[in-house]
């Protein structure tokens, strides 16, 4: 997702920022620290945190530097005790958590699916000693805490996916094709791999002539290296162990080409890898749980689709 500018809370007004912020938090479960103590990587810094447009009904973090978890369990859950980590986009400069994560995770939870919504760090130099593989961490951090804690929050720890949309959508495809080498050397290959995975319009490849630009930038910086590059395309990094996969992409999107998720549909295929790959013929780029030009709902043919897989019954 692409945005310009931004507010920073004293914009608004102190007063006027938290209300919008009570308001917003009133209606969704308390987040939780996503590392226990110190984060691993980091650099001490100021929280810079702001929220880009506090008028937007859909609220976007700009600058975030302390990562959060939010679990939404269901009121009935299905008896197969699933469960998916979800990565709001944001074209690594924010997380749009409203429209691509707690909305999301309410969705899920209709289905009987426990959710996590992970609100992770925005690459930078100021809080991270590398930004390359900082959120790539985060995302990891949030799958391994889920399957360890996997019996406190009654889920299966064999039934963990992996949603993310845009740029989430990017980093959740590179924790599916990158975990045999966590980050963090307390995590075991097994405890980092997602069990199955979600792209929702997804930033996939960094080469040209289908990259996003603004993902690139922000990750790897204005100048990557050529093995950078090569290594954050998810499409190249693919495996038979990559975990199957549904995607979504509108065909009109200008904002990351469809061309995205078809190249990575075409690496799973390469490799056998059961995988759905659903292009509607409009919508743009960030829709969230409704394409506006459409009366289907992606999100149904999702649930259809983690049936038919065996994930859900």
């Amino acid at each position: 997702m692409i945005f310009i500018g931004k507010v920073r809370h004293g914009a608004l007004g102190l007063f006027g920022w938290l209300a919008m912020m009570a308001s917003v938090a009133a209606a969704e479960p308390p987040a939780q620290p996503l590392y226990p103590g110190d984060i691993p990587g980091a650099i001490v810094a100021p929280d810079e945190e702001s929220v880009r447009d506090p008028k937007d009904p859909w609220p976007f973090f700009l600058d975030t530097s302390r990562p959060t978890i939010t679990a939404y369990r269901p009121t009935q859950q299905d008896p197969k005790r699933a469960a998916v980590v979800i990565l709001p986009g944001g074209g690594y400069r924010g997380t749009s958590m409203l429209k691509e994560g707690y909305d999301v995770a309410r969705a899920f939870n209709d289905m009987g699916v426990t959710a996590f919504v992970v609100k992770y760090r925005t690459p930078s130099d100021k809080h991270m000693k590398n930004k390359r593989v900082g959120p790539l961490q985060d995302a990891q951090q949030a799958i391994a805490t889920v399957r360890r804690d996997a019996a406190k929050w009654q889920i299966d720890p064999k039934r963990i996916g992996l949603i993310g949309f845009s740029a989430g959508g990017h980093l959740a495809a590179t924790t599916g094709t990158m975990f045999d080498t966590p980050v963090l050397s307390q995590w075991r290959s097994a405890d980092v791999r997602p069990d199955f995975l979600m792209l929702i319009y997804p930033v996939i490849t960094f080469t040209e002539p289908t990259l996003h630009q603004g993902s690139r930038n922000q990750l790897l910086g204005t100048a990557p290296s050529p093995d950078d590059v090569k290594r954050f395309s998810a499409e190249l990094a693919v495996t038979r162990d990559t975990p199957p996969t549904f995607l979504i992409h509108a065909a009109d999107d200008q904002t990351v080409p469809v061309a995205n998720s078809i190249l990575f549909f075409q690496a799973l295929q390469a490799q056998k890898i059961p995988a759905e790959l659903m292009i509607y013929p409009a919508g743009g780029h960030g829709f969230g749980l409704n394409n506006a030009t459409t009366g289907d709902r992606w999100i149904e043919r999702c649930r259809q689709w983690l049936q038919s897989q065996g994930w859900i019954s």
